[in-house]
C-alpha cells in the first residue's frame, strides 16, 4: 500500500526546503550525503542555514528527488510544500489522467483553464489543496492592500456571505455576473445560457444605479 504524508496547510515549524524534502522522502542525512558524495557534516550545514547549497550539487538534487532546484535552498510556504508533496505523488503512484476540467485561473487574466483529473483520488485532493492554497495566498495578498483603502468592510461583508451564503445559487451567479461587469472576467466565460439571461437583467439594473 503506498504511504502517502499530507502536511497541514495551516502551520508548522518553518525549515529549510531540504530538511522538509528529506522528510517527506524520508531519507537521512547520511543517505543523501553518500548520493551526493561528500560528508554528512555538509548536509547538516547546509539545513542549519550555515553555509550555502554549492551549485554543482543542485542539479544532482532536483535528480534524485524530481524537484525544482528552487526549493531547495529556502524555507518553503505552505502552497509549496503541497507542489512538492504532488510531485512525491506522481512519482510514487504514476498516476493516468482520465480527463480534464475547466475551472477559473487564479491570476491577472481571469481565464478559465483545463485542470487534469486523475485516476489516483489522493492525486485529485492534493490538487484540490493546492488550489484552496492559492485562494488564500490571494485573499491575504488582497486583504493586506486593503489597510490603505477605504473599503475593509466590503472585504467583512463578503466572508459574512461566503460563511453563510456560499451555496446559495443566486450568490454565485451574482458574483459571476459582477465579474463580467467589471469586466473581470472576458465575456465568453460563461457558465451557460441560463447565466447570460441573469446577467442581461442584472446588468439593467446595474447600469441604471451606476454610481
Amino acid at each position: 500500500m503506498t504511504q502517502t504524508i499530507f502536511w497541514s496547510i495551516f502551520g508548522g515549524d518553518e525549515l529549510l526546503g531540504l530538511e522538509y524534502i528529506l522528510d517527506l522522502y524520508g531519507m537521512q542525512q547520511l543517505e543523501l550525503a553518500e548520493k551526493l558524495g561528500i560528508k554528512k557534516q555538509n548536509i547538516n550545514l547546509w539545513i542549519k542555514g550555515k553555509q550555502n547549497i554549492s551549485k554543482k550539487h543542485l542539479p544532482t538534487l532536483e535528480r534524485i528527488f524530481g524537484i525544482e532546484a528552487k526549493y531547495f535552498t529556502t524555507e518553503l510556504s505552505e502552497l509549496e510544500k503541497l507542489e512538492i508533496q504532488k510531485e512525491k505523488l506522481k512519482r510514487d503512484l504514476k498516476p493516468v489522467i482520465t480527463k480534464h476540467e475547466e475551472q477559473f485561473l487564479i491570476g491577472e487574466k481571469g481565464d478559465l483553464v483545463e485542470r487534469p483529473v486523475y485516476d489516483k483520488e489522493e492525486l485529485n485532493q492534493i490538487e484540490h489543496d493546492i488550489e484552496k492554497a492559492k485562494l488564500i495566498e490571494k485573499f491575504q495578498e488582497i486583504t493586506n492592500r486593503a489597510e490603505h483603502q477605504p473599503y475593509l468592510d466590503t472585504f467583512k461583508l463578503m466572508l459574512e456571505l461566503l460563511d453563510k451564503s456560499q451555496h446559495e445559487i443566486i450568490f454565485h451567479k451574482t458574483i459571476e455576473g459582477l465579474a463580467h461587469y467589471l469586466e473581470v472576467l472576458p465575456d465568453w466565460v460563461s457558465t451557460g445560457p441560463e447565466q447570460d439571461e441573469f446577467e442581461s437583467e442584472l446588468f439593467e439594473i446595474l447600469d441604471d444605479h451606476n454610481y
